[in-house]
C-alpha cells in the first residue's frame, strides 16, 4: 500500500498539463489547453485540459478526469501505478508497505504480464552487463554498431544468453509464473508427450542482443531480439508475439523516448529499425522512431498525430521495396497528416549516415534532401515510366489517386497545381481526375451504408422536435457552484417571505455573509427540494460532506477519491462550458460569458429558477387534479393562488415578465 503522505504530495506536485503533455499536443486555447483526443480518431480537437482546475475532459468518447484518471484511462494503469508514474516523473520518493505474496496473487492478468516483461528487460541487462558471455558477444556487438555504454544503458539494450531455458528458470525462481511467462511470449511451453506434468519450456530469444519496446508512457510490453550467429533456418531479428499488452500495429519503437523532442521539434522522423532510431538519437537527433519492420498502419499514424502533425519518412539509398512503401505515405495523407520524404545516397541507411557523419550535417542533409511527398513520388514514378505514354498516364493517375486521400480541400487543390507543374499537364485534366475518383469513391461509401442510412430515415422522420430538460440543466449548475465556488465566503440576499399590512404577500431581503455551499444546502432544505436526478443527487450529498469536513477543498483532491464514473461525470460537468472554447468563438466576435462574474447573483438566481420551475410544475399538477375531480375544487384553487403569487413574486425578483 502506498501511504497517503506520499499520495497527498502526488497530487500536490503534479501538474496535469505537463503529464498530458507527455502524450498529447496540446495548444493553449484561453485559460486552458486543447489537442486530438487520445481516445478516438479525430481531425478537430475536442480535448480539453484545465490547469486551474487540474482537470481534463475529452468530448468525443465522454472521458474526464484528473491526471491519475488520464493515466489509468491512457495508459491502462492501476490507482497504485499511476502514483507511482506521477512519483517517479516528479521525483517523489514513494512509501509504502511490503506487498504480501496473497496481494500479489490479486494482481490482474495485465499486470502480471507487465510485470514479467520488466522482469525480463531487467535480467537482460543484467546479463549484458554482468555476464561474462554477455559482455563478450552482447556488449561487444552493440559498441561494434557504434553505440556509447551511455546509448545502451539509455535504451535499456541486453542479451538473452545462449542456453534452452536460463532466462525462463531464472523467472520462475524468482516466483513469476509460467503463465504469464507463455502468454508474453518470453517462453515457447511444449507438450512432452514421455512426461506431461511437465511440459518443456524454451527461451523465446535465446542467443539474441535485446531491443525492449516500450509504450508512451515508459512501460515494457515486448522485446525485439538480433541473432548473432549466421544460423539460416532462423530468422535475423525476432519480436514477441501479439498480446494482451503487446499489439506490434499500435507501437512504435523510441516513442518513450521520442514524445518530447517530437511536440517541441513538431516534426517525426520515421525510420525502418531498431538501430536507426538509436544512432539518430546518439547523433542529437530525438525526434524519430520506427515501425519495428512492420508495414505502417493507421493506428501508428494517430499515435504521432497526437505529437504533431508533420512526419518525415526515412528510406535507405538502395531500399528495394521503395514503391512498395508508397502504400505507407498515402496511409499518412488519409490521417491529414503533412508528409515529407527523404532517401539517403545509394548505399547507406539512417544507422550508417548517421554514424558517418556529425549533427550538424546530419541535419543539413535532412533539410536539404526532405522532400514533398508529390515531388518525391513524382520522381520515382518517373523514373519507370521512362517516354512510354501509357505509363506516364499511369503515375499521373497514381499521384492524383494519393492526392484524393487528403481530407483538407485546399491542400488537395495546391497539390493539384503542384502535380500539374511537376508532370507538365493541364489542372483541368488533373482536377477532372480528381472528382471522378472522389465520385467513384462517394458512391462506394454511399452503397456500404445505404441500410444504415435508411434505418436513419425512418427514426429521423418519427423524431420530435427535443425539449430542453430545464431541471437537468439547473441541477448541473447547482454541482458546479458547489464544485468551483462551495468553499467561497459570499455576500447574499437572501428573500423572506412576508405578509404586508394589506394582507398581502410580499419578499423582503435579508443579507448574510455565508459559504456557498452553506447557502445552497440551507435553501434546498428550507424549500424540501431534493434533487430529481439520481447521479446529481449522489454527486451532491458527496461534495456537501466533502465542504463540510475538509478545511481545504480543491476539486482535485475531492475527484481522487471518487469511482471513476462518477470522476467522469463531474469532469464533464465543470468543463462544459470550456468545449465552446474549442470552436474559437472570439474569432468570430462571439463572446461567451465567463461564470465567474457575481457568484452570489450566479447562485442566488439558479435556486429562484429552480424554485420557479418546481412552483410552475406543482401548479400544472394541481390544474390537472381539478379537471378529474367532480368534487368541491376550492382549496386546491386557493392553493393555485397562492402559487401564482409566490411564483409572480420570484420572477419579479428575477426580472422576468410573466405572460
Amino acid at each position: 500500500m502506498i501511504s497517503k503522505t506520499t499520495i497527498d504530495q502526488v497530487y500536490e506536485t503534479a501538474r496535469l498539463e505537463e503529464v498530458i503533455g507527455d502524450f498529447v499536443q496540446l495548444k493553449k486555447s484561453g485559460s486552458n489547453f486543447k489537442g486530438l483526443s487520445p481516445f478516438s480518431d479525430e481531425r478537430t480537437p475536442s480535448f480539453m485540459v484545465s490547469p486551474v482546475k487540474q482537470i481534463w475532459k475529452d468530448f468525443s468518447s465522454g472521458k474526464g478526469g484528473n491526471v491519475v484518471a488520464f493515466l489509468m484511462e491512457h495508459e491502462h494503469f492501476t490507482y497504485p501505478e499511476a502514483i507511482k508514474y506521477l512519483a517517479k516523473k516528479y521525483n517523489i520518493e514513494v512509501e509504502e508497505t511490503e506487498q504480501s505474496n496473497e496481494e500479489k496473487e490479486q494482481a490482474n492478468e495485465r499486470e502480471s504480464m507487465y510485470l514479467v516483461s520488466e522482469f525480463a528487460q531487467k535480467y537482460f541487462k543484467e546479463m549484458l552487463w554482468e555476464s561474462e558471455l554477455g559482455k563478450a558477444i552482447g556488449l561487444s556487438y552493440f559498441k561494434e554498431r557504434g553505440f556509447t555504454e551511455e546509448t545502451i544503458k539509455k535504451f535499456d539494450l541486453g542479451y538473452c544468453l545462449d542456453q534452452w531455458d536460463g532466462f525462463t528458470t531464472a523467472a520462475l525462481d524468482k516466483g513469476y509464473k509460467l503463465e504469464y511467462l507463455e502468454k508474453t511470449g518470453l517462453t515457447i511451453v511444449k507438450e512432452d508427450a514421455n512426461n506431461p506434468n511437465s511440459p518443456k519450456k524454451f527461451d523465446r530469444f535465446k542467443g539474441r542482443v535485446m531491443f525492449p519496446i516500450h509504450s508512451l508512457s515508459g512501460r515494457v510490453l515486448g522485446f525485439g531480439g538480433r541473432i548473432l550467429t549466421n544460423d539460416k533456418k532462423a530468422a535475423k531479428y525476432l519480436n514477441s508475439p501479439e498480446s494482451d499488452i503487446y499489439h506490434k500495429s499500435k507501437v512504435l519503437y523510441g516513442i518513450y523516448h521520442a514524445k518530447q523532442a517530437i511536440a517541441k521539434e513538431d516534426n517525426c522522423y520515421l525510420v525502418e529499425g531498431y538501430t536507426d532510431v538509436i544512432q539518430f538519437n546518439q547523433r542529437g537527433i530525438n525526434n524519430v522512431v520506427s515501425s519495428s519492420g512492420t508495414a505502417l498502419t493507421p493506428e501508428q499514424i494517430r499515435l504521432i498525430n497526437r505529437l504533431t502533425k508533420n512526419i518525415t519518412v526515412l528510406f535507405d539509398g538502395d531500399a528495394a521495396g521503395l514503391r512498395a512503401s508508397l502504400r505507407g505515405i498515402d496511409l499518412i495523407l488519409e490521417q491529414g497528416m503533412n508528409v515529407k520524404i527523404c532517401t539517403f545516397p545509394e548505399g547507406e541507411d539512417p544507422d550508417s549516415f548517421a554514424k558517418n557523419n556529425d549533427y550538424e550535417d546530419v541535419v543539413r542533409y535532412l533539410q536539404e534532401n526532405a522532400k514533398d511527398f508529390i515531388q518525391f513520388k513524382a520522381s520515382l514514378l518517373m523514373k519507370e515510366a521512362s517516354d512510354d505514354p501509357i505509363k506516364r498516364a499511369d503515375t499521373v493517375r497514381d499521384i492524383v489517386n494519393s492526392i484524393a486521400k487528403i481530407p483538407d480541400r485546399i491542400k488537395k487543390e495546391i497539390y493539384i497545381q503542384e502535380c500539374a507543374q511537376i508532370m507538365n499537364i493541364s489542372e483541368a485534366v488533373l482536377f477532372n481526375t480528381l472528382a471522378q475518383i472522389d465520385k467513384k469513391e462517394s458512391y462506394e461509401a454511399k452503397k456500404k451504408t445505404q441500410q444504415d442510412q435508411t434505418a436513419f430515415n425512418v427514426v429521423r422522420n418519427e423524431t420530435v422536435q427535443e425539449k430542453v430538460d430545464v431541471q437537468f440543466e439547473l441541477e448541473r449548475k447547482i454541482i458546479e457552484m458547489l464544485l468551483l465556488y462551495g468553499d467561497q465566503k459570499e455576500e447574499f440576499e437572501d428573500l423572506v417571505l412576508k405578509e404586508n399590512d394589506k394582507g398581502d404577500l410580499i419578499l423582503e431581503p435579508e443579507f448574510l455573509e455565508i459559504k456557498v455551499y452553506e447557502k445552497i444546502y440551507l435553501d434546498l432544505q428550507d424549500d424540501e427540494i431534493e434533487l430529481a436526478n439520481e447521479r446529481f443527487r449522489n454527486m451532491y450529498y458527496k461534495i456537501i460532506e466533502a465542504l463540510n469536513e475538509t478545511e481545504d477543498f480543491s476539486i482535485n483532491g475531492f475527484i481522487s477519491n471518487l469511482e471513476q464514473e462518477m470522476a467522469n461525470d463531474i469532469s464533464s460537468i465543470l468543463m462544459e462550458e470550456e468545449k465552446y472554447a474549442l470552436h474559437n468563438w472570439e474569432s468570430k466576435d462571439i463572446y461567451p460569458k465567463s461564470k465567474a462574474t457575481g457568484i452570489s447573483q450566479l447562485v442566488s438566481e439558479t435556486i429562484l429558477t429552480l424554485r420557479c420551475f418546481l412552483i410552475k410544475k406543482r401548479m400544472e399538477s394541481l390544474q390537472n387534479e381539478t379537471q378529474h375531480r367532480q368534487d368541491d375544487n376550492k382549496e386546491t384553487l386557493e392553493e393555485i393562488i397562492n402559487y401564482l403569487q409566490l411564483n409572480k413574486l420570484l420572477n419579479k425578483k428575477l426580472n422576468r415578465v410573466l405572460s
